[in-house]
């Protein structure tokens, strides 16, 4: 449902919210300890940093960061920031919204559209905040 590089930012937002309490934490580091690639989770997060989602330092002490503030950041607002709208507002089989479909919606549309919406509920519901806490109370340790 989500792609990779949406998975990993969630991931790699719930770890630096966990460990949020530390200085600034190294890109090898996050990488090492949630098995991602570490030049695709760089991309990841600089597009993250340059959002005002992360905080970015450069330099042997830099490395990333995420405040209190950004931890409220909703999972919907996420995913929009990597991969756009497409989850909540495409057509299954089209390459248009649905509100593009005019009266005139795919064969998947009735289907789709009752799932779409509690998708988008489920993610404009859960902050990284409220997954960090749920990993927090089951030990800290995000599952790779």
């Amino acid at each position: 449902m989500l792609s990779n590089t949406s998975r990993y930012a969630i991931r790699a937002l719930i770890y630096l919210a966990i460990n949020s309490d530390k200085a600034k934490i190294g890109i090898k580091k996050i990488a090492e300890d949630l098995n991602i690639p570490s030049p695709f989770l760089g991309k990841i997060l600089q597009t993250l940093a340059k959002q005002k989602v992360l905080d970015s330092t450069k330099g042997p002490n830099g490395g990333f960061s995420i405040s209190k503030e950004s931890q409220k950041t909703l999972l919907i607002d996420i995913i929009k920031i990597i991969d756009g709208d497409d989850l909540f507002d495409k057509c299954l089989v089209s390459n248009r919204t649905c509100t593009d479909m005019k009266g005139r919606p795919c064969a998947l549309h009735s289907h789709y559209e009752e799932i779409r919406k509690k998708i988008t509920a489920m993610f404009s519901d859960h902050s990284i905040a409220d997954l960090a806490k749920e990993f927090s109370d089951a030990g800290g340790a995000i599952d790779i």
